[in-house]
This record gives structure tokens, C-alpha cells and sequence, in this order.
């Protein structure tokens, strides 16, 4: 295990897997078009498209494991169509030659039947949008020589996590205490995971070759409503709670009519029409991890925001 870590994408998944392979001791080569990334003696920063076969090869050199975190970039099927297979045979091209596994963060945009609770043994052929795209990717890594994880998560909250349900559109507005309008049902369970508990299932499926060329999922704790969640970000800030709205799913699928980028995002809102509940009980066992608390998430998740209100 002490061949480099390649790390491509440094967003927060990227660059939280960046830093906890960095505080484990492990060298790490971070792979983004701009050269961010966090400052840790262990991580150096390269300026690659990992798109590009020819900019990602050498960049490859001497990798023993490859956590893809690179995203489309835009919120668009279309987008994700153009951009994100091609990266993805790259790196798994460039990840072969040079012996080392792919470990992917996964969404649950491909599972058939959301409503019906989602374990790893779960229907993944969702077709159409975005949620096609999601089972194709799934369906080339499955076809892939180069050995495979997918670690699949739920809606993410933590720190830098911004564009995100329990991000952006709620934490500051709690921490402000300006009402909070959630998307559809406010009182549905819903399941969200925090982003380090990821990516510690990240990092550990990297080490252990008997779980290659499956599809776990994250450790996340027991599904909550979105109100609760917005009371778990108030009960660590210490304020009180604001009040939660909700916006019905019918005024977002009307408002795609004229907006492209709600018309993108009006695929998702089934996801808040019926309690959407991923169980990480299995893979919890077999990686030998737990998620991180609520309340001790939500803590850390406000002290991040907390320096940005």
C-alpha cells in the first residue's frame, strides 16, 4: 500500500478523500484542470484533464489505487453524456496499464424502484436523463478489465459541500435564521450522507481486493425528514430553529417549461414525493465502519459554514 494515491477532482468528495488518504500518510497525486486542492505535504497538485489520454498517462505513474471524483460540469443530462463516459474510460484505461483499482462515488439516480427502499442488491436500470447516464457509467465500469468500486451515496451534506439540499439551500439559512424551503415533502424520510463517511468508504474499499468490482454503499445514518435535518443543523448552531417550507414538486416541473436548469432539476424531485431511504447496513459490515453521528456531523458541517456566513 505505499504506491500513490491518485486523486482526480477537487470537489468535496475529491478533496476530502485527498485529505484523509494525506492525514493516513499516503502519497497523493491530485488530478484537476485548475490545480486546487487542499495544502498537505503529502498531496501534490498537478494541473491534468484527466480526459485527455495523452495529459493522464504519465500522471499515472506508479498509482495503486484511483478514486475518480470528477463530476459533469453542469447539471445537465446532455452534459453528462458528453463528458462524463470518456473521462470515465480514460481513467480506467490509464488505470489499468498501471495496475491499480478505480474507486467511484456513485449516486442513486440509476436504482429502478426508489420507493421501495434501496439496499445493494437493489434494481439499478433506470433509464432516461440523467438517471440512464448513471446506470450506462455503472454498467462500463461492470464491463471494465480494470477492477472496480462504486460507493454509492445519498443526498451530501458536510463541509464543502455547497449546491446541495442540506448545503447550500439550508445550512446558511439556519445559521441566519431565514425560513428554509425544501423541495416537495417536508415530513418524508429521507436519506443523507456526510461526505467523510464517503469517503472513508472510499478509501478502505481501495484496500481490500475482495470487495473489487462491487457496488457498496456508503455508511449513512437512518433516514430522516428534511425538517429534522434542518432541526440538527439548528441544535449544533445553537439557534433556534426556522420555520420549513416546502416547494411542491408541480412548481418545479411548471417552472422547467421555461427554464432549462429547472427542467434538469425537476428529474430529481421523485426522490421527495415518497420516503427515499438507502440501507448501508451490509457494506457497513463488510468495510468495518460506522457513519459518523448526526449530531456530531451537523456540528462539524455548521463550523465550516459558520466561517463562510
Amino acid at each position: 500500500m505505499n504506491t500513490i494515491k491518485i486523486v482526480t477532482g477537487a470537489g468535496p468528495v475529491g478533496w476530502t478523500v485527498a485529505s484523509q488518504l494525506a492525514e493516513a500518510g499516503h502519497h497523493v497525486r491530485l488530478l484537476t484542470r485548475s490545480g486546487s486542492g487542499p495544502d498537505h505535504p503529502l498531496v501534490e497538485r498537478h494541473r491534468v484533464d484527466v480526459g485527455n489520454p495523452v495529459q493522464l498517462a504519465p500522471a499515472m505513474a506508479g498509482a495503486g489505487a484511483v478514486f475518480h471524483c470528477i463530476h459533469g460540469s453542469r447539471y445537465s443530462s446532455d452534459v453528462w453524456r458528453r463528458e462524463l463516459p470518456g473521462a470515465e474510460q480514460s481513467v480506467l484505461a490509464a488505470a489499468g496499464e498501471a495496475g491499480a483499482v478505480v474507486i467511484f462515488p456513485e449516486s442513486l439516480y440509476s436504482y429502478s424502484n426508489p420507493e421501495e427502499g434501496m439496499t445493494e442488491n437493489s434494481s439499478r436500470q433506470a433509464s432516461g436523463g440523467k438517471r440512464g447516464v448513471r446506470t450506462e457509467l455503472l454498467a462500463a465500469r461492470e464491463a471494465s478489465k480494470t477492477p472496480t468500486v462504486s460507493v454509492v451515496a445519498s443526498d451530501f451534506f458536510g463541509p464543502r459541500v455547497r449546491a446541495a439540499h442540506a448545503g447550500d439551500r439550508m445550512v446558511p439559512l439556519v445559521l441566519t435564521g431565514k425560513r428554509v424551503q425544501v423541495v416537495g415533502n417536508a415530513d418524508l424520510p429521507h436519506s443523507f450522507t456526510y461526505v467523510p463517511d464517503l469517503a472513508a468508504a472510499m478509501v478502505r474499499a481501495a484496500e481490500r481486493p475482495e470487495l473489487w468490482n462491487s457496488v457498496l454503499h456508503a455508511p449513512t445514518n437512518p433516514a430522516i425528514t428534511q425538517r429534522a435535518m434542518v432541526h440538527a443543523f439548528a441544535s449544533a448552531a445553537a439557534v433556534p430553529a426556522p420555520k420549513v417550507g416546502a416547494i411542491p414538486g408541480w412548481t418545479i416541473r411548471a417552472a422547467g417549461v421555461f427554464s432549462a436548469d429547472m427542467r434538469e432539476f425537476s428529474e430529481t424531485v421523485y426522490q421527495f414525493r415518497a420516503p427515499f431511504i438507502m440501507d448501508s447496513a451490509a457494506s457497513q459490515e463488510l468495510l468495518g465502519l460506522s457513519p459518523i453521528p448526526l449530531a456530531q456531523a451537523a456540528q462539524q458541517t455548521v463550523q465550516w459554514w459558520r466561517a463562510r456566513v
